[in-house]
Parts: C-alpha cells; structure tokens; sequence
C-alpha cells in the first residue's frame, strides 16, 4: 500500500503513515460518546472524546487544560460531561440484565 501524500510505500494494516504522519486508513472510531473504563486517568472523559472524535488522548487533554486555566469554563464542561457521558458498559453490568427463571418447585429441589 503507498501512502496518498508522500507516496512512500507503508504497511497494509497503516492507519496512519510512518514517513509522513498523515492518516491514510480508515480507522473505526467509536459510534458512541461513552467513557471508557480502562486507560481513564479521572473520569475517562478526555479518553471517550479522543477515542469518539479518533485523535491522540494525550492532545484532547492539553487542550482541556488550556480551555480551563484561559478559558475558565473547562472545569465546568468536564464536571458536566462528566455527568452526562455514560460509562462504558462492561460484561458484567451487561449480565445483570439477564433475568433468571422463576423461582418454582423444581428449581429448588434441583430438578429440571
């Protein structure tokens, strides 16, 4: 595969060019703003918007404390979507979903 803008020839599976930075794969973002459990350092806020929007986690939170030291409204957008954003659902909370049989003669003797 070639890179389209330095036409260097880079790994089939690239998303991203090692010569020239730019991003030639089409990498699969996320479909939803969650926050996601592993990797957060607070809230995992700052990790869901990079992960969402598929930019560098690390770019999403300098710019974050910039927008809160200058702008001033930074913390409040955090504690808001901290708030609003829902938690990445995980395998466990999924299974406590899952409703089991009802409670009847034959379950409890343990037949069935």
């Amino acid at each position: 595969m070639y890179c389209n803008y330095c036409g260097k020839v880079i790994q089939d599976d690239a998303a991203v060019c090692a010569y020239c930075g730019v991003r030639v794969g089409a990498s699969v973002a996320r479909k939803r703003l969650v926050r996601p459990r592993q990797g957060r350092k607070i809230a995992g806020v700052c990790l869901g918007f990079a992960e969402y929007f598929d930019l560098d986690v690390t770019l999403i939170r300098l710019l974050w404390i910039l927008v809160a030291i200058f702008g001033g409204t930074g913390f409040l957008a955090y504690i808001i979507a901290w708030i609003v954003m829902p938690s990445e659902q995980t395998r466990t909370s999924n299974l406590r979903n899952v409703r089991e049989p009802p409670m009847t003669y034959s379950n409890q003797m343990g037949h069935r």
